[in-house]
């Protein structure tokens, strides 16, 4: 427990004030909190950064939400913004990008053309499987669950209830 909170300390000092935490949060070993001038981090209360995992926040927001868990290896990288929603899971090995490269000029190499950002959200209660990478855009819904493996690219088109004509 005081080992948690020193790493936690630390993390906080590393952030210069642009990372809040609120209380029992658990940051395990070599987990890792970057966070840019003019981005901000916040870790909700009892939220959890599994062995190795690592946030990077370049812009935008990204927020935890209580009794979230990032998992062993974890990584989330955010340009525009990215939320976990309260005990949302984000399993081992699991990546978040809310920036890729434009891919509208065939011409011209991808590493030359803008990123473009859209913030990336995780339900309340939703589990990301191990291995499974969330692209910009995307949205799980709360309580839903993303295989292991699985690569979510954008968001998913919106329910709709059968209708009839008769």
């Amino acid at each position: 427990m005081v080992a948690d909170a020193l790493r936690l300390a630390w993390l906080r000092a590393r952030a210069r004030g642009r990372l809040r935490a609120g209380a029992g949060v658990h940051v395990a070993r070599g987990a890792r909190v970057r966070v840019a001038p003019g981005a901000r981090v916040e870790l909700g209360p009892g939220a959890s950064l599994g062995p190795g995992s690592r946030i990077e926040a370049s812009a935008g927001v990204v927020r935890l939400g209580a009794r979230a868990r990032l998992g062993e290896r974890a990584a989330i990288v955010a340009q525009a913004g990215v939320e976990l929603g309260d005990g949302a899971v984000l399993g081992d090995w699991a990546a978040v990008a809310d920036a890729a490269p434009a891919t509208g000029d065939v011409e011209t190499p991808l590493r030359r053309q803008p990123l473009q950002a859209t913030p990336v959200v995780v339900g309340e209660g939703a589990v990301v499987g191990p291995h499974a990478w969330l692209g910009p855009g995307a949205r799980v819904r709360a309580g839903e669950a993303v295989a292991a493996y699985a690569v979510v690219a954008s968001a998913p088109a919106p329910r709709r209830a059968a209708t009839s004509d008769a």
